[in-house]
């Protein structure tokens, strides 16, 4: 059999040779600055909390990257700037309440980086998404902290925002508590609602945390997240089966159950623009580690968690279910990828 010059030098003695023309560097990049204009947005309605949630989990993150990589005995600073423990601090800092306590954030930073993704080798071999492994590990663990969201700006009043010097004490005291300052989520303040009898409508209505789509500030984000999410779309950086299979799929069945019965299921732009499904559709369930791989296996991962996402959601005992959705469906991944590759060229059936 014949080799080439270039698949002799490069070690490979099959197919396929291509080559991607982006790095792991250029593509964590490119999700970082998809994900600015949202932490931007983030920052003018909710103020410094997310500010300091990405540099205390930057800080960690980094950390640990650097002293697993030493006990390792591998080179340190590869790792350091690749961006992917960046990513993993950005993605977690977002989804735990702004204004988390230090030490909240280095139990997160600490089930992400090193139990989540070295100990099954590093990059590039981890089961499970490492940003949803230290969101539900503080999810589960400390819930208390974990509801501790802060109200909107605009409902808290300029008199009552937190300056950066405010910001800094709450995270570092132990005293300091946020109960003025917090309130539920808009998906829990609505699914608690209907629990004690009441309709979508009158919840919604009775409340001034819903905004025009889904929560007052939290609609702005989505959006800019959706903006963000069509960017990579364009740019590449990510395929177009995750997101819109799992959009979709969210979409279809809270159609269906919101024209069965209005009063008590919402309709699909407040599932889609609520919570973290822009967040998950665009930039965690699109990892392409703990992801499916082949081209059909990307759509059936994507429906799966749209319709775990709904399914926690509606009749679950969590307001929000794209964590658990995702790694559900990372655990899944092998076998859809399995069951769902491409025929080889010439083969039959």
């Amino acid at each position: 059999m014949l080799k080439s010059t270039s698949s002799r030098s490069l070690g490979i003695i099959s197919s396929p040779y291509n080559h991607g023309d982006s790095s792991v560097q250029q593509v964590m990049l490119q999700v970082i600055l998809a994900l600015i204009p949202a932490i931007a947005l983030h920052f003018w309605f909710f103020g410094w909390g997310v500010i300091t949630n990405i540099v205390l989990a930057t800080g960690f993150c980094l950390g640990f990257e650097a002293i697993i990589m030493w006990l390792r005995r591998r080179p340190i600073r590869p790792p350091l700037l690749d961006g992917s423990a960046l990513v993993t601090a950005m993605l977690l800092a977002i989804t735990i309440p702004p204004f988390s306590s230090w030490w909240l954030i280095l139990v997160g930073a600490l089930a992400a980086i090193v139990f989540a993704k070295h100990l099954y080798g590093g990059l590039g071999f981890n089961p499970f998404n490492p940003a949803m492994i230290g969101f539900v590990v503080l999810l589960i663990s400390f819930p208390r902290q974990m509801t501790q969201w802060v109200a909107p700006i605009e409902l808290l009043g300029q008199q009552q925002s937190v300056g950066l010097i405010g910001a800094l004490q709450i995270v570092f005291s132990s005293e300091f508590t946020l109960d003025a300052l917090t309130g539920a989520t808009p998906l829990d303040a609505l699914k608690t609602g209907i629990g004690m009898g009441g309709s979508v409508k009158s919840v919604m209505q009775g409340s001034s945390i819903f905004g025009q789509l889904s929560g007052l500030g939290w609609e702005w984000v989505n959006l800019a997240l959706l903006a963000g999410g069509l960017w990579m779309l364009w740019r590449k950086t990510i395929r177009w089966q995750v997101p819109v299979a799992m959009l979709g799929s969210l979409a279809a069945i809270s159609t269906l159950f919101y024209l069965i019965d209005p009063s008590h299921y919402a309709d699909p732009l407040f599932h889609i623009f609520g919570g973290g499904a822009l967040l998950g559709a665009f930039f965690i369930a699109t990892d392409p580690v703990s992801g499916a791989t082949s081209p059909r296996g990307r759509i059936f991962f994507g429906i799966g968690v749209g319709l775990f996402t709904y399914i926690i959601r509606s009749w679950g005992g969590y307001p929000d279910g794209v964590a658990f959705s995702i790694l559900l469906m990372n655990m899944s991944a092998p076998m859809i990828d399995y069951y769902t590759q491409p025929k080889a060229f010439g083969q039959k059936g």
